[in-house]
């Protein structure tokens, strides 16, 4: 006969991992439950119950507030089954969390908080795993202000480190997020790459696409996406070269494509072909963001310093 303790377990055991029906990507700002109510065909009152049974995720963390204010780009997620619960892989972890916000604060003010991310950490959240920057910075905003929340205005790959910024007001996201490209003046990079450039300085450009294997590749194809990569060799020795690069595109993986279409690949990117790791780490820090800052039209730039393990392969 089974005792108490022993049932409990197997019907914890039986319990399906949460799954989703819906997800949605949000087109312009607005308030969660109008949007909800626009695209389920459900009740006001279902639609509060979803909430308040944290059924409802945006940007891989639950939300209950109703009048929660939503950004373009958004990812709305709703759960399939019914338990209170929410997403496993997005439970705070039992363990003390070691990672401290606070040092890696760029720079701060009512407008926008800018983080120097390291790498090996996602940028936004996930269903798969617990950490990211985003999570960090809402937990950051919320302790001072429950109805405070960040609103990402680009992002950068988990392995590369260096500058991402959020805004802190919906209208100032939507304003630049509606121009972004245009907006943006400087985005620039450091990268480790394998061997020593024949050219120390040079421009190239493809058309990107991707393949059935989340890949990107550079093609004559103008149905891709026009990718304008600038480089200069800062530093190098005998095996590997500090690059400098300045990208007028901001394409996935672009800089990574491009330098292996160079043959010069940035060390520890494995996707990319790199059979060397000399830091541990992918090569690639985004060292410099400036754009132009609606509230007064001005240029905002944000740096974030080259890592030890960059400048200490150089010594």
């Amino acid at each position: 006969m089974r005792n108490k303790n022993q049932t409990s377990k197997d019907v914890q055991a039986k319990k399906k991992p949460i799954e989703y029906t819906y997800t949605f990507k949000i087109n312009k700002s607005g308030f969660l439950l109008e949007f909800l109510l626009s695209k389920i065909n459900l009740s006001r009152n279902s639609v509060k119950s979803l909430l308040s049974s944290n059924k409802v995720l945006v940007n891989g963390s639950v939300v209950r507030q109703f009048d929660y204010p939503l950004a373009k780009d958004d990812e709305i997620k709703i759960a399939k089954h019914s338990q209170n619960t929410s997403n496993p892989a997005l439970r705070k972890a039992k363990k003390e969390e070691t990672f401290n916000l606070k040092e890696y604060i760029i720079y701060e003010d009512k407008n926008y908080i800018a983080i120097d991310k390291p790498s090996g950490m996602l940028s936004v959240e996930s269903d798969t795993e617990n950490e990211s920057l985003y999570k960090y910075v809402f937990e950051y905003l919320t302790k001072n202000d429950p109805k405070a929340r960040p609103y990402q205005l680009h992002r950068i790959d988990k392995d590369t480190s260096g500058v991402i910024v959020f805004a802190k007001d919906i209208k100032l996201h939507s304003k630049l997020k509606m121009h972004w490209n245009e907006n943006v003046k400087i985005r620039e990079y450091y990268a480790i790459c394998e061997g020593v450039f024949e050219n120390k300085t040079g421009t190239i450009k493809s058309y990107l696409k991707e393949n059935d294997n989340n890949l990107m590749y550079s093609s004559k194809d103008k149905n891709g996406k026009l990718a304008i990569t600038n480089y200069e060799v800062v530093k190098s020795n005998n095996k590997f070269s500090l690059v400098k690069v300045l990208i007028d595109t901001g394409r996935k993986n672009q800089i990574r494509v491009h330098m292996k279409d160079i043959g010069h690949m940035v060390v520890g990117d494995e996707k990319y072909r790199s059979s060397q790791n000399p830091i541990g780490r992918l090569g690639l820090h985004a060292s410099r963001l400036d754009f132009i800052n609606p509230v007064d039209n001005k240029i905002i730039s944000f740096t974030a310093k080259l890592p030890k393990e960059f400048t200490n392969l150089f010594k």
